[in-house]
């Protein structure tokens, strides 16, 4: 074999194993990829589906209040017998709602794979209006428990963190437009 030859054979066999572990790596990263975005989808589901500002990370409003008012009640330095009753209270709510809470959430994992019908879209509000109200009954009794001078010092730390808020919805629109498109 001339020394031609041999210089274009190893040159051939270096570009093939360049070429093969390309296309290895490539493989691999893809499948990192696909590995990770399937973590991300069964921790969606294991979160119930939500994601974004529209799941329990949301604070405050239609998501989360029961756990604001935990939250809350937390600061108002409650007697033990106080803390005994509104941690029954919750756990009835908590009872009585888990299956209206359960099929809520299996409507919603339908409607995102888009696969709701206008009857279970009519079930969806009906589910979410039998919540609000449980929710409501719920916040009178443990209202109830409280001493005029606890419910006073809840309406103020609600009254404060209207105030963060809408602090917040200002500054948000007072950004310039260009700093809210960078991030």
């Amino acid at each position: 074999m001339s020394f031609k030859r041999k210089l274009i054979s190893a040159a051939a066999s270096a570009f093939a194993v360049v070429a093969f572990t390309t296309f290895v790596s490539a493989q691999d990263s893809n499948t990192s990829r696909e590995d990770n975005s399937m973590q991300k989808q069964e921790m969606r589901e294991k979160r119930g589906g939500k994601r974004g500002f529209g799941g329990r990370g949301m604070r405050g409003g239609k998501h989360g209040g029961d756990k604001m008012i935990m939250r809350s009640l937390a600061k108002l330095n409650l007697s033990e017998a106080q803390k005994q009753q509104t941690g029954s209270i919750f756990q009835n709510y908590k009872l009585s709602t888990q299956t209206q809470r359960e099929e809520l959430r299996a409507l919603r994992m339908k409607k995102r794979d888009g696969s709701m019908t206008a009857a279970e879209q009519s079930r969806v509000v009906e589910l979410r209006t039998q919540l609000k109200s449980s929710g409501e009954q719920m916040k009178t009794l443990v209202l109830a428990v409280l001493t005029a001078d606890q419910r006073a010092q809840l309406e103020q730390m609600k009254e404060e963190r209207r105030k963060r808020m809408q602090e917040r919805r200002q500054n948000r629109q007072n950004q310039p437009l260009s700093q809210s498109q960078d991030s």
